[in-house]
């Protein structure tokens, strides 16, 4: 019986001196809530911050974000900010340039709706074959939005953010009004935005007046005006895809 009292209590002293399991559901709650505050958070700022697409139906943009990270670079390397731009209405801009632009960088534009799902879909099967992005199919409604809202990042939340607003702005503005808008902020080479500045600082005239040629020449370097489509680097490579735009114009019709 002594023994048997001794042995009951040194068990009792035993689970007396173990320690106390942690409360994993505890834990399990308050890393829910925490992640329920940050996502609350989130769609709060994205809220606040949400583009007003709506209203360039009627404003033209002052800046754009592409803008402004040119600047913000050239800041960043001690170098003097330049930005040359002039705004031109839809009307004083050549056929020829928005022909040339159409057939270099979305010939279906008139005829879809924001999203080339043929060309995503032919850009998805090179990507996945060859295992690496090496095309991709955005729209210049989509190439717009990311120009004037969002950043160079492919980070697939940015590219949800960049569908939602390409579908807000194809039901806010006329397909004339995105691509006016589109003409007018591009880059052009270093500083150089818009339809009207790459004309004066590439050929020396007006945006008004360009020749197929003139405006192919220009429409070739818009993937890459800075370095790949540079003129002033590889005009060759320029030339070779200003002949290729060349021979796509012919089958691309503005609307009247």
């Amino acid at each position: 019986m002594k023994k048997t009292a001794r042995s009951q209590a040194a068990q009792a002293g035993t689970i007396a001196q173990s320690p106390a399991r942690p409360k994993t559901g505890g834990w399990l709650r308050k890393s829910l809530k925490i992640l329920g505050l940050l996502l609350v958070a989130g769609i709060v700022w994205q809220a606040v911050t949400w583009p007003s697409v709506s209203r360039l139906a009627t404003e033209n943009p002052s800046t754009t974000a592409m803008i402004e990270a040119r600047l913000a670079q050239a800041a960043s390397a001690g170098q003097p900010p330049r930005r040359e731009q002039t705004w031109v209405p839809y009307n004083r801009i050549s056929p020829n340039l928005k022909r040339a632009v159409l057939a270099g960088e979305d010939a279906k534009f008139f005829g879809h709706d924001g999203f080339d799902r043929e060309a995503l879909e032919k850009a998805m099967q090179e990507n996945w074959a060859k295992k690496q992005f090496v095309r991709g199919a955005s729209t210049i409604s989509q190439q717009l939005i990311k120009n004037l809202y969002l950043s160079e990042s492919k980070n697939p939340l940015r590219k949800l953010k960049e569908a939602a607003l390409t579908w807000q702005m194809e039901k806010a503005l006329t397909k004339e009004r995105i691509l006016e808008i589109y003409l007018n902020v591009i880059e052009w080479g270093d500083g150089i935005y818009g339809a009207e500045a790459a004309s004066q600082f590439h050929l020396h005239k007006s945006a008004a007046n360009l020749s197929p040629d003139e405006a192919a020449f220009l429409a070739a370097m818009i993937p890459n005006p800075r370095t790949v489509f540079n003129p002033q680097k590889n005009m060759k490579r320029v030339q070779r895809r200003k002949r290729h735009i060349l021979r796509l114009m012919t089958a691309v019709r503005l609307p009247r």
